[in-house]
């Protein structure tokens, strides 16, 4: 949809300029302005969900070309495409055409940088009432906010899940009691199918509490970064209890200021980067340097007659930054008390863990953190033999016995697979009936693989976990940092997987589920499993009583976010971490991390989880829409294919670990991939190309 709309308005400005300079027959003319009419129809349907140029801007154009004004079309069409056809313009300002702005709106300095964001309110009202909530908004902005935002409304439950997928600068949603549950608008196939599966059948008349409660969940599904705010509309306390978690703040009433304070506010917490910031603060300290650390300040490096160059190349604020705990005024990575601490939170609440660690020796490191943690001497872990070098070095140095699992191969491309979940089951049903169950700690695997295989990690930690109700999970993710912000991928991932899975526990529906399940594993007089061929062909449930999800995933932050060589964290979402894992842990990262760490490192993973908070949807969003159109544009390039061939799905995975059968599912639209992603046991990374000369697609390269 973005490149849709960033074509059809540079369609629309050549229309229209053919139109002013038109000196062709009338027939030529009269298709210019019918196909001028069509792209302006398909604009209106996709500017309802973007705040700017905004509904009055398009009626102003429409206007325009009916009475045939072509230049004044052509100054609304360019004041629309501008922010469009710049990055650094979209997060400014946009120009505005005389009359399409509300009078109450602040003018922006010349210049303007702040960075811009949209909100979205949701309520079906009539027009005026529309400008005048808008205007009411508007007119609380100053030019000293720190942000700058604009507002669109759309009328219905369907429009706001429409609006979040399609535009990412959307960063906050104002929900008002008085919406709809349907579309007026005529959907696509694909956007249509996706919205039936994923927000499931209009569960019919629903209590004002539960709409309302039902729009929150399914707009935290999809973009779980955004603020969501209710203007209850009743008694506050009649809403509060069952409400408060699921919004940033609630409202009794309107009131224009404390909701404008409310947004920026929301938005700062994101903004926020406390190593960072404390960081530059102490680059700007003047301090004298009495420590063993010369480069600090730059002192060797400035004062040199040898090395000046080092300053020209890097900048003098790198080496300002540099410093270490003992000199005082920053940090501890080893000891957080401020703003590492801080930083690390923030990054838990970003990836959806319980507990994040920054870690500045790469992925190599935390992988050692994490099993020396978890595993002691004699201690049996489940491992794919194809994993990083990392984890075998770490498992010889825990004193680890290792049950090597295998991954599918793919001989024709001279690569392995994944390990199917049934090879995993049957290790674990094999230890089982030798009675050595209980020797198994730790299962460890790689999602997604190098080559761009991915797991279903949440079918994948409930079968186990049928089977042995305590096994630790360990889940490389070094290639899939990025996942986590983006609503398709994210259900793949370790963190989302996890909490998934633990609402899944608690439901009573689920243990009714595993209670009819086990009646028939299990032999009603003796209580003894059934054969492993019962387990093995049946989806296993784990008993709600006595699973314990305990999950660990390494990430290398900087193999696809923004982060420095070497920055990498460990997301944690175990059950019993303080209980059993805590101090192991502690000494864990002690023991592999240097008393040394570089603070630019730290910077930037801080900085990075900023990033990925705020734009990180819109970055993978492309990143995968762009590696589709190399797929597509190789496949029919004469001269590429004839030496390059992209894999697809039916190359990377075998037939009977799919239950659909396509190529590139996100090629044929956002419910394909949608459904091969809900389904198949293993998908493949659409940002990752693999050819068979081995060439990679970064998601925010």
């Amino acid at each position: 949809m973005w490149r849709l709309r960033t074509d059809t308005w540079d369609f629309l400005a050549y229309t229209t300029r053919q139109l002013i300079i038109a000196t062709a027959s009338e027939t030529t003319r009269g298709g210019l302005f019918t196909e001028t009419f069509r792209l302006l129809d398909i604009l209106d349907s996709i500017e309802m969900y973007f705040a700017a140029p905004g509904l009055q801007h398009m009626a102003d154009l429409r206007m325009s070309l009916t009475t045939k004004d072509f230049r004044l079309a052509a100054e609304l069409i360019e004041a629309a495409r501008s922010p469009l056809a710049d990055t650094a313009a979209a997060n400014a300002e946009p120009p505005a055409a005389s009359g399409s702005r509300d009078a109450e709106t602040p003018q922006v300095p010349a210049g303007e940088t702040r960075r811009r964001f949209e909100v979205l309110v949701i309520d079906d009202i009539s027009p005026t009432e529309r400008e005048s909530l808008k205007s009411g908004l508007l007119s609380r902005r100053r030019n000293d906010d720190e942000f700058v935002y604009d507002v669109n409304i759309v009328p219905s439950f369907e429009d706001a899940l429409i609006a979040v997928l399609l535009n990412p600068e959307i960063q906050a949603c104002v929900i008002r009691p008085g919406f709809t549950g349907v579309t007026r608008q005529h959907l696509g196939h694909d956007l249509r199918g996706f919205l039936d599966a994923f927000a499931g059948d209009s569960p019919g008349p629903l209590h004002p509490v539960q709409r309302i409660l039902r729009l929150a969940k399914k707009l935290s599904e999809l973009r779980p970064e955004l603020d969501l705010y209710l203007i209850a509309g009743v008694a506050i306390e009649k809403v509060a209890g069952s409400l408060t978690s699921h919004f940033r703040r609630i409202f009794a009433r309107e009131d224009g200021l404390e909701i404008h304070l409310s947004l920026l506010r929301g938005i700062a917490a994101r903004y926020d980067t406390p190593f960072f910031t404390a960081l530059q603060e102490y680059s700007k300290r003047p301090a004298g340097v009495f420590h063993a650390l010369p480069i600090s300040r730059g002192g060797s490096v400035v004062n040199s007659r040898w090395i000046k160059d080092m300053a020209d190349f890097y900048g003098l604020n790198l080496l300002l930054a540099e410093t270490s705990a003992t000199s005082g005024g920053l940090d501890s990575l080893l000891d957080p008390h401020g703003t590492i601490r801080d930083a690390q939170k923030l990054a838990a609440r970003a990836f959806g863990a319980q507990k994040t660690f920054f870690v500045t020796n790469g992925t190599s490191t935390a992988n050692k953190i994490v099993h020396q943690s978890i595993i002691a001497p004699g201690d049996v872990v489940l491992v794919d033999r194809n994993c990083h070098k990392s984890h075998h070095y770490a498992l010889m140095l825990a004193g680890a016995r290792v049950a090597y699992l295998d991954a599918y191969p793919l001989d024709a491309h001279s690569f392995y697979g994944a390990v199917p979940l049934r090879s995993i089951k049957q290790t674990l049903l094999d230890y089982r009936r030798a009675g050595r169950l209980q020797d198994v700690k730790m299962i460890t695997l790689t999602n997604c693989t190098f080559d761009g295989i991915v797991y279903d990690v949440e079918r994948v930690m409930a079968e186990c976990l049928a089977i042995k109700p305590d096994l630790v999970f360990l889940w490389d993710e070094a290639w899939f940092a990025f996942a986590g912000f983006h609503p398709l991928y994210r259900r793949r991932t370790a963190m989302a997987a996890s909490r998934k899975l633990d609402q899944d526990l608690q439901n009573p529906a689920h243990a009714r589920k595993y209670t009819a399940q086990a009646r028939e594993l299990h032999d009603p007089v003796t209580g003894e499993p059934a054969p492993d061929a019962s387990w093995l062909n049946t989806r296993l449930i784990p008993d709600p009583t006595k699973a314990r999800l305990r999950v660990y995933a390494t990430q290398s932050t900087h193999k696809t976010l923004t982060s420095l060589r070497q920055g990498s964290m460990i997301h944690v979402y175990d059950q019993d971490f303080s209980r059993h894992n805590e101090d192991a842990f502690r000494e864990a990262y002690m023991t592999h991390t240097s008393t040394s760490p570089n603070y630019q490192i730290l910077a930037s993973l801080d900085i990075g989880r900023r990033q990925a908070e705020l734009e990180g949807y819109e970055l993978v969003q492309r990143q995968a829409d762009l590696a589709v159109s190399i797929a597509q544009a190789v496949a029919r390039h004469p001269l590429l294919r004839k030496y390059f061939r992209i894999l697809t799905t039916g190359d990377l995975i075998p037939a009977q670990y799919r239950d659909t059968d396509r190529p590139i599912p996100l090629r044929d639209g956002l419910s394909a991939m949608d459904e091969a992603w809900r389904n198949d046991e293993f998908v493949v990374d659409p940002c990752r190309l693999t050819l068979d000369i081995g060439l990679t697609a970064m998601p925010f390269g």
